[in-house]
């Protein structure tokens, strides 16, 4: 499917990955519309950061996911929807796992509804390597059984079955994207990589951080956004769930020494358990099978192995260090 032509609604644009991903829809030439948050600052979120040509070319809509009218609104006029729009930090659904249910849930319905009473012609819906849990087996292909190890990903699995209930029994043109675990600038300090980060560039050689065992599988954003671009772009996508993941594991361990590496710096780690998730609610190991995004895509991450790693920590680390940027975040704080 080519994309020029057509209205592209994305929502959580205002976030880390979907601002990315809006930045690069506009680069490349579509017809963007921006669903951000609303609030009372007139804040677009990471968009605000964009550059005025960016800016002059995306139709930005405040709005909330929560709310059905807003989001049929916002998708009025819009054939293709990349949504994006969650609550995703896991400790936080610890502590209002309600507002999961409503914003992940209920807002993926949202959307669903919309789009089949307007006829959109493509929705892209956004899932999450945490809808594995513990891996079973690895590397972990889509048929992996999906195990809800926190009130996240109970939600994220729960829209998830929504999305493909709605291709299933109205023959809706969805596709669900399972990123693994996305790196990269303006990242929240919540994620691991940006809180080694955070905390080296502040001047602490002394870094609190919860487990270090569990493995990994991170994608660097511009191999994320590229999958999402793929997925909008392919009709074989539709009725699928892909993996966009490097399949490269390594673990939270070896991945703070290789930031500490890559900065030049000697640390020392010190097990902060206000950052420990409950015993049965770690996810172990995470370890993506991207032989399907390869197939049905043609994707492949261009930061993949190890030394794709190390390209994404180095491009990573350099935008967190700017000080314009590092301003943003609160290291000596733990960030939920």
């Amino acid at each position: 499917m080519n994309l020029i032509g057509k209205k592209v609604l994305v929502t959580g644009a205002d976030g880390f990955i979907g601002s990315h991903l809006t930045e690069q829809l506009v680069r490349l030439g579509y017809d963007v519309r921006a669903f951000v948050l609303y609030n009372s600052f007139n804040s677009w979120g990471w968009l605000d950061q964009a550059s005025t040509e960016i800016k002059e070319h995306v139709e930005v809509y405040t709005g909330d996911i929560r709310d059905p009218h807003g989001v049929k609104t916002a998708m009025q006029g819009c054939d293709i929807v990349l949504h994006l729009a969650a609550l995703i930090a896991i400790p936080y659904s610890y502590h209002s796992p309600d507002t999961y249910v409503d914003t992940n849930i209920k807002g993926t319905l949202n959307i669903l509804q919309a789009a089949r009473e307007l006829g959109v012609e493509k929705v892209v819906h956004t899932s999450t390597s945490e809808v594995y849990g513990t891996a079973r087996f690895v590397p972990i292909t889509e048929e992996h059984p999906l195990q809800g190890q926190s009130p996240y990903s109970a939600t994220k699995i729960g829209a998830d079955q929504l999305a493909m209930s709605f291709y299933q029994s109205f023959s809706m043109p969805i596709s669900i994207i399972r990123p693994f675990n996305t790196y990269g600038p303006r990242q929240s300090a919540r994620a691991i990589i940006p809180t080694v980060i955070t905390q080296i560039a502040c001047g602490k050689r002394e870094i609190k951080l919860g487990a270090l065992h569990p493995t990994r599988d991170f994608n660097y954003v511009a191999d994320t956004v590229r999958g999402f671009i793929s997925m909008a772009q392919s009709k074989a996508s539709i009725g699928e769930v892909i993996n966009i993941g490097s399949n490269y594991e390594i673990s939270i361990g070896e991945t703070v020494n290789l930031i500490a590496e890559v900065m030049g710096e000697k640390i020392d780690i010190v097990t902060d358990e206000a950052r420990m998730r409950p015993v049965n609610s770690e996810v172990e190991r995470l370890w993506a099978d991207n032989t399907k995004a390869k197939k049905l895509l043609n994707w492949e991450p261009l930061y993949g192995n190890k030394e794709g790693f190390k390209k994404g920590l180095a491009e990573t680390i350099a935008w967190f260090t700017n000080k314009d940027n590092l301003k943003n975040y609160k290291s000596d704080i733990y960030n939920l």
